[in-house]
């Protein structure tokens, strides 16, 4: 593949720096948020992301009979890593998973109500796959789905739902074939979220992140709102998995926190002697700019396939999670490792090095190799799709 940009991409870029640049309420950004700065969880991004899709940047890669423009994955790609250079809010979940998963397999019901609202910003959507018994394993969930007339009566619990405290809609596996093999007896729904029988209650985590348990007590679901064929739900988040681990986890935040790692090397004495000078440190330094050179590459090479005709990249969309996850959190112990001491200082303390995103990082990194599928989960994909090994037990 040609890893450079084409003019029309560059051009692209260019209209969305510049509306980004001139955008008036800069409170829709934070780049030092490490806590879910990809969220559309305040009025401000919400607005944001309004603005985004009055300019047709939203579901640009969607058919234009949706409303969108037949690009290339690269567009998405772009605008993706725009925003998150920022600390903005990204397109993931509505636009990407949701609507991407609605356009291959929806009924037209489904895709005449929420494409729309997804491509205009109206509607943020949790997604519930895991659950106590199934972290990354999602084929393990036990959430009951139980035939009640026209639809479906569910019971159960799902954890680790990031956006349940202010989606309208849940976007939820359950099983609904407690016989079949766990793969095959699992059907996705859309449930409205302020469903009476649906309860929220928030988890805090290592990264001052508030995720939720969502408890389910008799929630009816119509017929109508079941995504694709009953019992097929699993191949359905398999494929949804894949965009997740691509546009959840974007590297602009990462390479802008070696940028704040570099200049402090660059400009700072450690027993008077200048950091850059000290062999160990520039070749960790070199190490890690080999590293995110890498895990650029990796990514660019999942849009270009996913851009293709054919089925979704599985294998190359965990070799990158995989390696840009972990490379973050490398990057993050480096930080705290040449910062010192006061690499432990908090954000927003005077004169902590690197503007004090050493210790808030070497904390969320952690989050990231496991949310969407753990390291573990990505490595076992690779090895068993990728390079055929057999499944150990």
């Amino acid at each position: 593949m040609d890893f450079n940009f084409t003019p029309e991409h560059r051009e692209f870029l260019a209209e969305v720096e510049e509306f980004l640049d001139a955008y008036e309420d800069q409170t829709a950004f934070d780049p030092t948020r490490e806590n879910g700065a990809q969220l559309v969880d305040t009025p401000e991004r919400r607005t944001l992301m309004g603005e985004l899709a009055k300019k047709g940047w939203l579901g640009i890669t969607w058919p234009e009979e949706w409303g969108g423009q037949d690009k290339d994955g690269i567009y998405e790609y772009l605008l993706n890593e725009a925003l998150a250079q920022r600390g903005g809010p990204q397109i993931g979940k509505g636009v990407g998973i949701i609507g991407k998963t609605l356009l291959r397999h929806g009924s037209e019901k489904l895709q005449k109500e929420f494409l729309p609202q997804i491509r205009d910003a109206e509607i943020e959507f949790a997604v519930g796959y895991s659950e106590p018994e199934a972290g990354s394993d999602a084929a393990s969930m036990r959430l009951r789905a139980v035939r009640d007339g026209d639809g479906w009566r569910l019971n159960g619990e799902k954890t680790w739902t990031t956006s349940a405290h202010f989606a309208e809609w849940y976007w939820l596996g359950a099983r609904t074939d407690f016989d079949a093999p766990k793969h095959n007896g699992i059907t996705l729904f859309l449930v409205p979220m302020d469903h009476q029988g649906i309860t929220v209650q928030a988890i805090g985590t290592i990264g001052h992140e508030r995720t939720n348990s969502v408890f389910l007590d008799n929630v009816w679901v119509s017929d109508d709102y079941v995504v694709g064929e009953v019992n097929s739900g699993f191949q359905y988040i398999c494929e949804a998995l894949d965009l997740e681990r691509f546009t959840m986890f974007t590297l602009s935040p990462i390479l802008a926190r070696m940028e704040l790692l570099i200049d402090y090397v660059r400009t700072n004495e450690r027993n008077g002697r200048p950091l850059s000078e000290d062999t160990g440190v520039r070749r960790e330094i070199a190490r890690l700019l080999t590293h995110a050179e890498m895990a650029r590459m990796l990514g660019l090479r999942f849009v270009d396939a996913s851009s293709r005709p054919g089925p979704a990249p599985t294998v190359l969309a965990s070799e990158y999670k995989l390696y840009s996850t972990e490379f973050s959190k490398e990057l993050a112990n480096a930080s705290m490792d040449i910062g010192g001491s006061g690499a432990q200082l908090v954000v927003g303390t005077e004169d902590a090095p690197m503007a004090g995103r050493s210790e808030s990082t070497y904390r969320y990194t952690v989050i990231d190799t496991i949310g969407g599928g753990a390291s573990e989960i990505q490595k076992n994909i690779i090895a068993r799709r990728g390079l055929g090994l057999p499944k150990t037990f």
